[in-house]
């Protein structure tokens, strides 16, 4: 196959911008995803685990509510740490780093053996997981093609549903059906430990990663990889000049504040009203009059409203743009939980739960795809991962103001405080850029 000299000219980074999305891609999008989704049964898991776990041990609102927090202080932790890592030692080290370490102590938590013990293996389980999340949508984003790149990454996120859904169905059908199930539903969650092989060998590192390390050879062969599987003959490309990591102050510098205090604010938002409403929802349902029972299988079919919401988004973000789209699903979100809030009688809560569900998990579609477009190469991976981690403070605050706001309006005021966190959200997203068909290297311009 010939090439001009325009082609011949090309960096790395045109080369993998210009190819259509291949077997490879969809390689890279599987594997990350399969941990990706992983990762959300082990999250959606703890829902049920906390409704189950409120009838078998007696627990208190405030035990609850440490038991759904504490995976969060460590996600906090592991998002932060893990950006940095990644920016220093490759996104696809860290990747598989972080499914082995939420995977072995996900196992180790189905042997817990009091409160104290539990909230440990949690804490373990959320580092891992914390870091693992934006590193994947990192290492994804940097290979996309650019006009294809939000939607890959809305894809990649949808993942998260498919984890969601396979939790809701382990919740529904193994947790109530004796006193131990919900320790054979966690048990489950020790898969990822094995996966973690299959993915540190089989995916690729990211190639600007490599390009700002001088390892050239090993950014030629990963370009040349997905080349080959679109049928492209390969051809040189300049040497890039290695560059260090940046420090995180330069998060804040003067020309990326406005950028990082509107991502935070984003991230925040979103991880409040998400995760105070979704850990809790079993338990609310049960405490509103539902079994056990009824109330998993409401919860299951809320999540199966994930799924098209999603797909809205992916659809979405490469025809309205990125910001459009999450400001969109955002106040979708806004009017499902100010719905849901008001909701009376058993197909209300259903509609309503399953219309916030929809509009909010294609935002956070949105939000993954928007983030690793805000930062420069050397800082990507540290800039998600901030974000990342600072939202996590909100999913570690939100489940502990269930309770209070509970005791204080019932499921009225719950929900329509979670109303106004996505409001909020969805000013803060309008001051994000819009990258919609940009190359990644414009950003390092």
């Amino acid at each position: 196959m010939s090439t001009d000299a325009t082609t011949a000219s090309a960096s790395r980074a045109q080369r993998l911008d210009r190819l259509p999305f291949t077997r490879e891609h969809g390689r890279l999008v599987v594997g990350s995803g399969l941990g990706w989704a992983l990762d959300a049964m082990d999250v959606g898991l703890i829902s049920f685990v906390m409704a189950a776990l409120a009838v078998q041990w007696s627990l208190t609102p405030t035990e609850l509510s440490w038991i759904g927090s504490i995976g969060f202080v460590g996600m906090a932790l592991g998002a932060t740490l893990g950006g940095l890592l990644a920016d220093r030692i490759g996104r696809r080290q860290v990747f598989a780093l972080t499914l082995l370490v939420f995977g072995v102590a996900t196992g180790a938590a189905a042997l817990a053996w009091s409160v104290a013990s539990l909230l440990v293996f949690r804490f373990l389980i959320g580092l891992g997981l914390g870091a693992e999340l934006p590193v994947a949508s990192t290492l994804v984003s940097e290979f996309a093609p650019a006009r294809v790149r939000g939607r890959v990454v809305v894809l990649l996120e949808a993942f998260w549903a498919v984890g969601w859904l396979l939790a809701a169905l382990i919740g529904y059908l193994v947790v109530p059906r004796s006193d131990a199930g919900w320790r054979w539903a966690l048990a489950l969650g020790a898969v990822p430990a094995l996966y973690a092989v299959v993915v540190r060998r089989g995916l690729p590192e990211s190639v600007r990663f490599l390009e700002l390390r001088g390892r050239t050879d090993e950014a030629e062969a990963a370009v040349r990889r997905f080349e080959s599987a679109a049928g492209v003959a390969p051809v040189s490309s300049a040497p890039a000049r290695p560059v260090p990591a940046a420090r995180p102050g330069a998060l804040w510098a003067p020309g990326s504040r406005r950028r990082t205090a509107a991502l935070w604010t984003v991230w925040f938002g979103i991880n409040f009203a998400y995760y105070g409403a979704f850990i809790w929802l079993p338990t609310l349902l049960v405490a509103a009059g539902f079994s056990l029972v009824r109330s998993f299988g409401f919860t299951l079919l809320i999540t199966l409203a994930q799924l098209p919401g999603y797909a809205a988004a992916a659809f979405l973000i490469e025809r309205w743009g990125r910001r459009p789209t999450l400001v969109v699903f955002l106040l979708g979100s806004a009017a499902g939980a100010g719905l849901f809030a008001l909701a009376d009688g058993d197909t209300a809560v259903l509609v309503t739960g399953m219309v916030l569900s929809f509009f909010n998990l294609g935002a956070w579609g949105a939000v993954y795809a928007v983030t690793p477009e805000v930062y420069p190469t050397a800082l990507r991976a540290t800039g998600a991962g901030a974000a990342a981690g600072f939202g996590r403070i909100a999913s570690i605050v939100a489940p502990l103001c269930v309770p209070p706001l509970l005791a204080a309006g019932g499921n009225g005021l719950v929900f329509g405080t979670f109303s106004a966190f996505f409001v909020v959200t969805a000013l803060a997203g309008w001051a994000l850029p819009e990258r919609r068909g940009e190359a990644l290297e414009a950003v390092d311009g």
